[in-house]
């Protein structure tokens, strides 16, 4: 696999080998040692998810208080925009974003350490969204940061795909700026 640092050093682009001819493609999604290795950590994942959106639907930006999950995420069907927001106080990138545009064609997943938001917009007319968590979710423990918080800046790709709006969840319409949080 090839991993690719970001402007914040910490959220790393993983692009697995992917094998492929007129049948179609193999590649190896997950394997707990190669991404250690890859990636300088030790993280263990305890949980799989996985969404399916319609175009224009914006999750997020969640976190969680207590019990921070780590998220290696992809998508297996469709495009996202994918974002990552370093929520941690004592870091020099606290409150920057990054964003990568993942699809089922590029196979690129993004690796979102704990003491991050998270958050991504569908692009296409649906999408499959996929992520391994290092720790349990907790209802309890959820937050959620506003998409759109000035302080932030997040550049959604919003107009470019003829999204005029993105449709948010009644609990993503309650998101906190970040100064709030």
């Amino acid at each position: 696999m090839k991993v690719t640092s970001t402007a914040i050093p910490d959220v790393l682009v993983i692009e697995p080998k992917v094998f492929g001819d007129a049948r179609g493609f193999f590649y190896e999604s997950f394997n707990q040692q190669a991404f250690n290795e890859a990636t300088g950590t030790n993280h263990q994942f305890v949980q799989d998810n996985h969404s399916r959106s319609a175009k224009g639907v914006l999750r997020g930006l969640h976190y969680q208080i207590e019990q921070p999950q780590g998220k290696l995420v992809r998508v297996v069907r469709g495009a996202v925009f994918d974002v990552a927001v370093d929520i941690r106080r004592s870091s020099p990138t606290f409150g920057q974003w990054v964003g990568i545009e993942l699809t089922e064609d590029n196979h690129k997943q993004l690796w979102v350490p704990p003491g991050f938001a998270h958050g991504f917009v569908v692009l296409s007319e649906t999408a499959d969204f996929l992520y391994k968590t290092t720790d349990y979710y907790a209802p309890q423990n959820e937050r959620c940061i506003a998409w759109n918080d000035p302080d932030i800046g997040i550049e959604w790709p919003l107009v470019q795909h003829g999204i005029a709006s993105p449709q948010l969840s009644a609990k993503d319409l309650l998101g906190k700026s970040l100064s709030e949080a």
